[in-house]
């Protein structure tokens, strides 16, 4: 990703950001949350990724005179509006979820209060960048749970919606669950494991599916795992292949396993998997592809699939089934004439359109074995005394009710940025998937179910859903 991305925005930012300028508002503070309205695949849960991007992103936020050039050639903007901008650089502060943290529907993931000008410029950016890669990291979740612990490697690259895409939503895979990915510069850049063996184009290259087994074998005798269905599986490749494993064997190597790319995997599986264990490689493992996902896999595995992993493509990168995650940006709070900051509120015909207002909070409640049972969207200042009974309602439903004893309770959103400067370490990659496995056991199974899963209760504090509800009767909105 290119570092300075301050010129990848809407044009209605800029000509909102000018509006401020002329009247005088630009430098008003403002608070405008991320969220979304529905997970993703119409799961249980939704992981949050692309927060190190996020702060990439902001860390080079600057205008180069070619970007002030173009501006200007477009004849929207005067030579102040011009000049203000060239001295741009972001103030303010974001509070924001750790890459890999569940979340659900209508729940702030990212709280930016910053001076108006500087909040509604990040807008476009920051949304194409986390709902990408949280759509894909959540893909990859629900593909590895269906897998049910083997594991699962990310292979679509060459499918992926442009480079950039197959390059982050590689590294969003990782952090959902997957063991490693076939893309080389992810790899690098990421220190993430990258695996691969060979294509069917080396295979058809030889004169015979033997001597191409016998080439691969000859230069990676001890990672040697052979694709067996250019020609035919069961009447030839995986019979070439035991002939060359009992070669490896013989010079003091093992091989490490056979990759199916095409057929009826369920049987082909189950046989190849009898034939290898009769021939003495009980040991070599069986790979999957071919346009696979979280409903084929699933699939597969009930029908009693011998397969030990699974490369997945097409339909994880591209997220097939659902291509967006629809996250939005909507204003909560701003300062008003007097300098105070007040809730501001979207008012809609759909309900579900209708923001939380204020400067908020997300609390997450857990059991005393550690279980999350229900996150609280509460205003900023309000706190929860953790030695009295707690009491939360549904927000729309108000009669149902739920009391809780014996309970731990987590802010889920913290600093990522304070007057401009980032305040949060940088994790690595196995510090961001480990934290990825911890929150994802803290579900109740219920939650991850592929299809029907029990809807996690999100629910508002006392103080807020009033607000909310005061702020929608009102006729004073504006």
């Amino acid at each position: 990703m290119t570092n300075n991305l301050t010129m990848l925005t809407d044009l209605y930012q800029l000509t909102m950001m000018n509006g401020y300028y002329k009247k005088g508002l630009h430098e008003n503070t403002a608070v405008f949350d991320i969220f979304f309205r529905k997970n993703v695949c119409e799961g249980g849960y939704t992981i949050i990724c692309g927060i190190e991007e996020v702060v990439n992103y902001i860390q080079n936020l600057r205008y180069e005179d070619s970007d002030l050039e173009y501006l200007r050639s477009l004849n929207l903007f005067d030579e102040d509006f011009l000049g203000f901008l060239k001295d741009f650089k972001f103030t303010g502060d974001i509070y924001a979820v750790e890459d890999g943290t569940v979340m659900f529907p209508g729940e702030p993931v990212l709280v930016v209060k910053a001076p108006l000008y500087q909040a509604q410029l990040i807008e476009t950016a920051m949304l194409s960048i986390v709902n990408f890669m949280s759509l894909i990291a959540t893909k990859a979740s629900r593909v590895c749970n269906a897998a049910q612990g083997d594991p699962v490697l990310e292979f679509g690259l060459r499918r992926a919606q442009g480079p950039e895409a197959g390059l982050y939503g590689a590294k969003a895979a990782v952090i959902g669950g997957c063991k490693g990915t076939s893309n080389v510069l992810t790899g690098k850049m990421f220190n993430v494991p990258i695996s691969g063996t060979h294509a069917h184009s080396w295979v058809q290259k030889f004169d015979t599916e033997l001597e191409a087994f016998r080439a691969y074998a000859d230069i990676y005798p001890d990672s040697c795992l052979l694709l067996i269905d250019t020609y035919d599986v069961l009447n030839s490749g995986v019979k070439n292949a035991i002939t060359v494993f009992n070669e490896l064997r013989a010079k003091g190597h093992e091989p490490l396993g056979v990759r199916l790319d095409s057929g009826d995997l369920t049987y082909l599986s189950r046989e190849v998997r009898r034939i290898l264990d009769e021939a003495g490689f009980e040991n070599v493992k069986i790979t999957a592809s071919n346009d696979l996902d979280e409903y084929t896999i699933t699939s597969l595995k009930q029908e009693g699939a011998k397969i030990d992993s699974w490369g997945v493509g097409t339909k994880l990168i591209t997220s097939y089934d659902y291509p967006s995650l629809g996250g939005v940006y909507k204003l909560a709070a701003a300062t008003n004439s007097e300098g105070l900051l007040v809730p501001k509120i979207k008012i809609s015909e759909n309900p579900e359109k209708i923001n939380n207002p204020g400067f908020k909070k997300v609390v997450r409640i857990y059991n005393e074995n550690g279980k999350a049972e229900a996150d609280l969207i509460m205003l900023a200042d309000e706190v929860i005394d953790e030695s009295n009974t707690l009491e939360i309602f549904d927000p729309i439903y108000t009669w149902k009710t739920k009391k809780f004893e014996k309970y731990n309770l987590r802010e889920v959103l913290s600093p990522l940025f304070k007057d401009g400067k980032c305040v949060r370490d940088k994790k690595t990659i196995q510090e961001v998937t480990e934290y990825t496995r911890q929150e994802l056991a803290s579900l109740w199974d219920q939650h991850k179910r592929i299809k029907n899963p029990h809807i996690y209760k999100v629910d508002l504090s006392e103080g807020l859903w009033k607000m909310k509800q005061d702020m929608i009767a009102s006729k004073k909105i504006k």
